[in-house]
């Protein structure tokens, strides 16, 4: 049944997503609002079809820890799930990406209008010039920037180190940085075809002020999204035969 239901949702999933991808062109040519709320549209209807067809829903905890005006989150990447939850999480936040995602047709196009913040891993510190000018602009504006610390999907049970693109924007944009913790790969495996029925769990923890010294604030964070992670995969994973 699970493998069905998985089925049924991929081809749901990309059946919408190819009818979406032709309708959205328009927007290329209007605003980067405009362009957001279509890519929200699309992250929230994918993510009905998700719970109508698999079960699969979500809870989002602790939404006082999210302070008002612009703020960096720093939340953790397991899953598909989590770059697809985002801006519904998070509206009309610009998230930083890969910049060869800006590349891809439709996907990539609608990202980069929506004002993505797009980082070349190759280029060093001056990729991370690059990313903190244009987080700088979007802080201007009054948006939420939305960070995955290691920089890629992380299976659940695996620990990957924090790079050091989240301090470079804690540093110069002196914003609080509000860390994530996610349950998402229990469902929704790295690479796995498979989508399981639960509730993906989101827990926005306290926000860590401006002003720590480098070291200090990366140990923090990294404690702080790694062990309310560890306890949500671990009520999120089913117990007993």
């Amino acid at each position: 049944m699970i493998f069905l239901r998985s089925l049924a949702f991929q081809v749901a999933f990309w059946s919408w997503t190819a009818l979406l991808a032709f309708a959205g062109l328009p927007f290329l040519l209007g605003t980067r609002r405009g362009m957001m709320r279509f890519g929200t549209f699309w992250s929230r209807s994918t993510l009905v079809l998700l719970r109508w067809i698999v079960g699969l829903g979500y809870e989002v905890r602790r939404r006082e820890h999210l302070p008002a005006g612009p703020v960096i989150i720093a939340m953790k990447h397991q899953s598909a799930w989590d770059t697809l939850a985002t801006p519904v999480l998070f509206p009309d936040c610009a998230a930083v990406i890969k910049r060869e995602l800006g590349w891809l047709p439709f996907y990539g196009w609608y990202t980069v209008k929506a004002g993505s913040i797009t980082v070349d891993r190759g280029a060093g510190a001056r990729a991370l010039k690059r990313m903190v000018a244009q987080a700088q602009r979007v802080a201007a504006a009054g948006r939420t920037i939305v960070i995955f610390p290691q920089g890629t999907r992380t299976a659940v049970d695996t620990k990957k180190p924090y790079l050091p693109g989240i301090a470079a924007l804690y540093q110069q944009l002196k914003l609080p940085v509000v860390p994530v913790a996610i349950n998402s790969g229990v469902f929704w495996g790295r690479r796995h075809f498979l989508r399981l029925p639960g509730t993906v769990l989101v827990e926005i923890l306290p926000a860590i002020p401006p002003g720590r010294p480098r070291p200090a604030f990366m140990t923090e964070l990294e404690r702080s999204i790694e062990t309310a992670t560890d306890a949500l995969v671990s009520e999120g994973r089913p117990h007993g035969p």
